[in-house]
């Protein structure tokens, strides 16, 4: 940590780049987390659901896009082309350069591969570089990337498939208690109550919605997100945080509508939440004191 704290000091446009480039590899990694957990959810669920209705389980899922596999997870099987099941090499996956050098295509096929792969590697790249510049390459800084890694995972998750899992969600509420228990980021009061205010603030609406309506207004992975926001930040940054989710839903729910989104397939709102607390993560303070300095003239 000293060696890097002087790099901090005297180089830090070699921190950046450092930063920079641990983003873009870990990027690359949130591919394969954002493509294989729902598949990996999926087929879990199907078990589980053959073992309560005692049909033969059978090891082997077959899937259109991933084809039949025993063993799949985040490490296997290796990552490869789904249409011509082609083994990506290793220099084949080096962040943003590979999809340069391939011309956003398949090595083997010349299937067109999509551009959200170097978008993502090119946003946590950028988001971590950030982190590090705000935070420090220290622990605090270290914990604040995993959160900022996390949040992406989730966002892009639950874009796609409308679920925010557990097998993230719940780890990194506990994660950021055991943070705030060494009053890392907050004290540890304000990150107790912060977990149990978010929770139950969505979980309020919920329930009032639904009893008016008598439809679902959220998913219940959207109360444990808000849960883990406040464990991380503290319940004060709870109110900056669903303004600001509100206020993010609307304008990018309203500009992807005005783009051509079918109005009957909601946006979940997992991402904007996310967004909203990672601005707060950073910033929280500083947009609280300019609100208040402009109330008070």
């Amino acid at each position: 940590m000293a060696y890097l704290a002087l790099i901090e000091a005297e180089f830090p446009l070699l921190l950046l780049s450092i930063s920079l480039i641990f983003g873009l590899l870990i990027g690359s990694f949130l591919n394969v987390v954002i493509h294989r957990i729902p598949i990996m959810l999926e087929r879990e669920w199907n078990a589980q659901a053959k073992e309560i209705l005692e049909l033969e389980n059978d090891t082997e899922v077959e899937d259109d896009t991933e084809g039949k596999t025993e063993v799949y997870n985040l490490v296997f099987p290796n990552s490869h082309c789904p249409k011509c099941q082609h083994q990506i090499k290793p220099w084949e996956n080096i962040p943003l350069v590979s999809y340069s050098i391939l011309g956003g295509k398949c090595a083997s096929c010349k299937t067109k591969i999509s551009i959200r792969y170097p978008s993502i590697e090119l946003l946590t790249g950028l988001l971590t570089a950030i982190i590090i510049m705000n935070f420090g390459p220290n622990l605090a800084g270290l914990m604040a990337c995993v959160f900022t890694w996390a949040l992406i995972s989730l966002s892009l998750i639950d874009y796609d498939h409308k679920i925010l899992p557990d097998d993230i969600t719940l780890p990194l509420l506990w994660l950021g208690l055991i943070c705030n228990y060494f009053e890392l980021f907050t004290a540890f009061s304000n990150a107790f109550w912060g977990a149990i205010a978010g929770y139950l603030s969505l979980w309020t609406v919920y329930q009032v919605f639904k009893l008016v309506t008598g439809k679902e207004g959220m998913g219940f992975g959207d109360f444990k997100l808000l849960a883990l926001l406040g464990a991380w930040m503290g319940w004060q940054m709870l109110p900056l945080i669903i303004i600001l989710s509100s206020l993010t839903g609307a304008i990018i729910g309203g500009a992807l509508i005005a783009l051509g989104r079918d109005k009957t397939n909601p946006i979940p709102f997992g991402p904007f939440l996310a967004l909203a607390g990672w601005i707060a993560f950073l910033w929280g303070q500083e947009i609280t004191l300019s609100y208040l300095k402009m109330t008070t003239f």
